[in-house]
């Protein structure tokens, strides 16, 4: 496996799913990462600076299978504002937003910041993660869910539900894993076009097999061995293997966290925000 992440589920299932992407959003340390862990228990912060430093730089990914049998791609962002680019990166191609809020601060600069990212992004769905309950009093949890109501007021969350969970306890973690569910059931199918385009959010080198690009497929459909360009420099390469949340496939549809191996191009020559094609006909 040339990405190093466990599967758990059957590609010949996730082929005939409905393909969701959730992505957390929210201020620095108000549990996103922590999080997805306890819902998953994949720890999205791989990186040596993050773990010393305590806090998410780069995107992270995870997935799980939700109780109706529906996967779930997660993309974990980080919060701190001087990686806003970064979540710029991880937002894009999501379908449902997680907007992660620490009952012990309530909303911050990054939180409505981030907000407003998804609405310019014109993310439609979501729900708010009340996290960090462990850590207050129910009459202060009571305080800041009305003032989040205030603050999402006017926007697309602002029916939204509020879930109230603790990482740590585990209290209200199988409730969000239910509420998952039912707006994974509720979000419509993508619509998957005839031309395959994937925004790129990572790049690495892989010991043994070179060049390899993450993202979510946009549209489209690719195979193994197909012909594609990278954009906007114009480079043309073909596909030496893709894979699904580590899982080898030979081909890949929209709405799935997709890495692709490159065949005879270099890293550098590649770098976050450009897209990865199809070949035009």
């Amino acid at each position: 496996m040339w990405t190093g992440i466990e599967n758990n589920f059957e590609v010949a299932r996730v082929k005939a799913m409905k393909q969701v992407i959730l992505g957390t959003a929210g201020h620095i340390d108000h549990g996103k990462t922590s999080l997805v862990k306890a819902l998953t228990g994949i720890d999205t912060d791989r990186l040596k600076e993050e773990k010393e430093r305590g806090i998410t730089i780069e995107l992270g990914f995870a997935h799980m299978v939700l109780p109706s049998g529906q996967l779930l791609g997660i993309v974990d962002v980080p919060g701190h504002e001087k990686f806003v680019k970064n979540m710029v990166a991880g937002a894009t191609g999501i379908d449902i937003v997680a907007l992660v809020i620490a009952a012990d601060e309530g909303v911050m600069p990054q939180t409505r910041e981030h907000l407003e990212i998804c609405q310019l992004l014109r993310v439609k769905r979501g729900l708010i993660v009340l996290t960090k309950i462990d850590m207050v009093d129910p009459d202060w949890i009571e305080m800041v869910k009305e003032d989040v109501s205030k603050s999402l007021a006017g926007t697309f969350l602002a029916d939204a539900p509020i879930v109230e969970v603790s990482s740590v306890t585990g209290e209200g973690i199988h409730g969000l894993v239910q509420v998952l569910d039912t707006l994974v059931k509720e979000a419509p199918e993508r619509e998957t076009g005839n031309f395959f385009r994937l925004s790129i959010d990572r790049v690495f080198i892989m010991k043994g097999f070179g060049t390899v690009v993450t993202g979510t497929s946009v549209s489209g459909k690719i195979q193994t061995g197909d012909e594609v360009t990278i954009y906007p420099r114009g480079i043309s390469t073909r596909i030496r293997g893709i894979q699904v949340h580590g899982r080898e496939v030979n081909e890949v549809s929209a709405g799935l966290r997709t890495a692709i191996n490159l065949q005879g191009v270099e890293k550098e020559q590649i770098q976050r925000g450009d897209v990865l094609a199809g070949k035009i006909l």
